[in-house]
């Protein structure tokens, strides 16, 4: 069963087999716009749950992360790869600290950066 953390976290586990577990998260993290406080405490709050999961479940963490984690691994190199795109922000130097305390590695971060459709309202902004 689906088990709410907060409004922004929620948790599932799964058995896989025999004394085999698989652990999801799927997680909304603040935006850019929210106050540091905002994103500090849905750190922590992610921080705290990462910290009650066997370390022998298999861990997928997904959701809207709302970060960018840029190219550059120089101080991130056990958590990210290079093939980012353009430069890392405030939350996403949240997100990689987070990953390189719990030893999580960041995959399938490629976003198509051209729109597949659009769809324009006239004269409302939408």
């Amino acid at each position: 069963m689906p088990r709410p953390v907060s409004d922004r976290i929620m948790t599932m586990r799964l058995p896989l087999g025999k004394d085999n577990f698989a652990t999801i998260i799927s997680m909304y993290a603040p935006t850019m716009t929210l106050p540091d406080e905002n994103k500090e405490a849905f750190y922590n709050q992610l921080a705290s749950v990462l910290s009650g999961i066997p370390r022998t479940d298999k861990l997928l963490l997904i959701g809207d992360i709302n970060a960018r984690i840029g190219r550059d691994n120089d101080k991130w190199p056990l958590v990210m790869d290079k093939h980012g795109i353009g430069k890392c922000n405030s939350n996403g130097e949240l997100l990689l600290a987070l990953c390189s305390e719990f030893e999580l590695i960041v995959t399938n971060r490629r976003m198509n950066a051209r729109p597949l459709g659009c769809i324009l309202v006239p004269d409302t902004g939408i």
